[in-house]
């Protein structure tokens, strides 16, 4: 257990060192947009609003807002990370880039008579999309000795067993061994390089060719930006097992906004009950601290039990996704209303009625806008859970199946159209926010 838990912590120390390096780079881009921002409008007169006529700025939420020009330097950013760490071809080669085309290395052979000689594996190394299955033509290279000219293809970044002793005269007989690669020892679990790539001799004498790798990411983990715009097109086009994308969405889009106005529907009331009855609060309270922090994913068996494998059981999922934040936004809202207020309503002649709908409710609109999107954000995280139980539509049905059969480029559509639609419904909590609640960070 004790060396299960050292691996553990070594895991997470190179975690940490890959986050800060990763996070280090992304902020000094950033740094460097900042300079180019500030160089950009020095000199001009840009104090403009309310804000600007401001002495003390540091600390004062209303005056903190997106800078626009940071927005977008952050998105094309993230775009060229990916480019460069894919090897996109819209961009010119930054990083070492897999070796794709014809290469070859000579190996030293000693036979069962204790004689030497040298010779030649041609490599043909494919690209991962190609369907060339042409070969090297092995009478190129020119060889009397015992040693024969193997032929080996390959796609990149993967590795091909070459058993050199299958072609070499003699090469059965006990005591033929291969001695060096390119004038290089190699041993039995040794590893050689030549010029494109490596040699691997296995505990049996035979020889692994990997090409090289380079530095750029694997499209069956991560597709450059071109070849995930080429699938949504054609997803666009075809769809995905017989669904359109679009309708896929659909699907998605009404699942999430029930559940999330069924969590609303029931959850505000709620917590404004167990924010105004200590009775109430305390009846309910074990219920919501007890479901609050157990994640939509533990509750599918149950639901799957309970409701089936239906749209009922989908949209219970969500439902309580979004229940329990709302109830807890709603009720701190409640709590937080500044209670002068309440007392000047009551000083005023307000009956409890007018209490609750002129004072209390208005001044807990923030906290229960907060909730909202924070719970709009879970039900889009549950969704994809939500359509693991037997969907036919739907984009988590979409992402769970394109990972079965490694769709990196259709996983990676869903997702960003998730963060899309999910970052445009929150753009529009947003300007209901200030439309509704405009005296928000204002008193």
């Amino acid at each position: 257990m004790g060396k299960e838990i050292l691996d553990v912590l070594g895991v997470t120390l190179w975690m940490i060192v890959g986050i800060i390096g990763i996070f280090a780079l992304y902020l000094a881009v950033s740094g460097l947009c900042y300079l180019v921002q500030r160089a950009y409008y020095r000199g001009r007169d840009r104090a403009k609003g309310y804000t600007s006529l401001k002495t003390v700025t540091f600390g004062d939420e209303s005056a903190v807002t997106g800078n626009r020009m940071a927005s977008v330097a952050a998105v094309i950013t993230l775009f060229l990370f990916w480019g460069i760490a894919t090897g996109s071809k819209l961009l010119p080669p930054i990083l070492p880039q897999p070796f794709v085309g014809e290469s070859a290395f000579e190996y030293t052979a000693v036979n069962a008579a204790g004689e030497s000689a040298t010779g030649t594996v041609l490599v043909q190394v494919n690209a991962a999309d190609s369907d060339d299955k042409s070969k090297p033509d092995p009478a190129s290279v020119v060889g009397a000795s015992f040693a024969k000219t193997d032929v080996v293809v390959v796609a990149e970044r993967r590795a091909k067993l070459v058993k050199v002793q299958s072609n070499d005269d003699g090469g059965d007989q006990d005591g033929y061994t291969v001695t060096a690669i390119n004038g290089k020892p190699i041993a039995p679990e040794e590893t050689v390089s030549f010029d494109d790539g490596d040699v691997f001799m296995t505990a049996k004498g035979s020889l692994s060719v990997r090409p090289a790798t380079g530095m750029t990411m694997e499209a069956l983990y991560l597709p450059p930006p071109e070849k995930v715009w080429e699938r949504f097109i054609q997803l666009n086009k075809e769809g995905y097992l017989g669904v359109g994308l679009w309708e896929n969405v659909f699907w998605s889009l009404i699942r999430v906004v029930v559940g999330f106005a069924l969590g609303c529907l029931f959850g505000i009331p709620l917590g404004f009950a167990m924010g105004l009855n200590s009775w109430l609060r305390g009846w309910f309270e074990p219920i919501v601290e007890f479901m609050r922090p157990v994640p939509p994913l533990a509750l599918i068996p149950l639901i799957i039990i309970w409701f089936g494998i239906g749209e009922q059981g989908k949209i219970s999922l969500l439902f309580l996704a979004a229940l329990w934040i709302m109830t807890i936004a709603a009720r701190s809202g409640v709590s937080g209303v500044n209670i002068a207020k309440v007392h000047a309503a009551y000083s005023l002649g307000a009956t409890k009625k007018q209490i609750l709908t002129k004072v209390i409710l208005p001044n807990s609109l923030p906290e229960i806008f907060t909730g909202a999107r924070v719970a709009m954000g879970v039900c889009w995280g549950t969704v994809v859970a939500a359509e693991l139980v037997a969907a036919e539509k739907g984009a988590g049905k979409m992402i769970i199946a394109a990972s079965k059969f490694s769709l990196t480029d259709i996983v990676i559509i869903g997702i960003i159209i998730i963060g899309v639609i999910g970052y445009l419904i929150d753009v529009l909590m947003r300007i209901a926010e200030r439309r509704l609640v405009p005296w928000k960070g204002k008193a």
